[in-house]
C-alpha cells in the first residue's frame, strides 16, 4: 500500500520505498482522492519506471474488494503482458541511481543447462543486488513456455502453458535491482541460447 499523495517524497529519500515497490506484485495507490490527474500520473510514472509489472489499484481510504487482491496468481505474466505489452521490450527503466530495471528478450531457444549456470550463477553472486527477477522462457524443444521468477538469490521456475500455434517463441527476463549493469546481464543472458 502507497500514500499517493506523499509517495514521490518517500521514494526521493528512502531506499527502502523503492525497494518496496520493486518487490511489489501488486499495489494499492491510496489516498488517490487528494492528488490531481496530473499528480496521480506522475506517481504511477514513478512506479512504473521502477517496477513495470506489478497491478496497481487506486483506492481512497483503502476501499477494495478483498477479493480483488486475493487468491490472483501474483505472478501471471500472461496477464502483465495483455496489460503491457512492452514491459520486457529491452530498455532500461531508470527512476533513482539506487533501484532500476533491466528487461532482455531473446528471439532464440534457451539452453536449460546454460540458463542454469549463468542466470543462477549471476543470482548467486550478485543476489543480493537483483531484488527482482521474472520473466518467460523458451526452452529448446519444450512445448511449454517456461515462467522464472526471484527474489534476490531465491528462485523458482516452473513448466507454463504450452506454446499457443503461430505464437512467437522467445525468451524474455526482467531484473530489478540496484547497481545493475545492463551490458553484462545482456551477455550472460545471451550465453544461455542453446547451440
Amino acid at each position: 500500500m502507497a500514500d499517493t499523495k506523499h509517495l514521490a517524497a518517500r521514494l526521493d529519500d528512502s531506499h527502502e520505498a523503492a525497494e518496496q515497490i520493486a518487490f511489489a506484485d501488486t499495489i494499492l495507490l491510496n489516498k488517490v482522492d487528494l492528488v490531481d490527474a496530473s499528480e496521480l500520473a506522475r506517481v504511477e510514472a514513478r512506479i512504473r519506471a521502477i517496477n513495470p509489472t506489478a497491478i496497481i489499484h487506486h483506492t481512497e481510504r483503502c476501499a477494495l474488494p478483498i477479493l480483488d487482491i486475493l487468491d490472483k496468481r501474483a505472478f501471471d505474466l500472461d496477464r502483465i503482458l495483455a496489460v503491457e505489452p512492452a514491459f520486457l521490450s529491452e530498455d532500461d527503466h531508470q527512476h533513482d541511481e539506487a533501484v532500476t530495471s533491466v528487461a532482455l528478450r531473446e528471439a532464440r531457444p534457451l539452453d536449460p543447462v546454460k540458463f542454469d549456470q549463468r542466470i543462477m550463477g549471476l543470482l548467486r553472486t550478485r543476489g543480493q543486488d537483483i531484488l527482482r527477477s521474472k520473466g518467460i522462457l523458451d526452452i529448446k524443444g519444450s512445448p511449454s513456455r517456461y515462467v522464472f521468477q526471484a527474489v534476490h538469490m531465491l528462485c523458482e521456475g516452473a513448466q507454463d502453458l504450452s506454446w499457443a500455434p503461430g505464437e512467437v517463441r522467445e525468451s524474455k527476463l526482467v531484473f530489478i535491482g540496484r547497481n545493475l549493469d545492463a551490458t553484462a546481464l545482456r551477455a550472460e543472458f545471451a550465453a544461455c541460447v542453446s547451440p
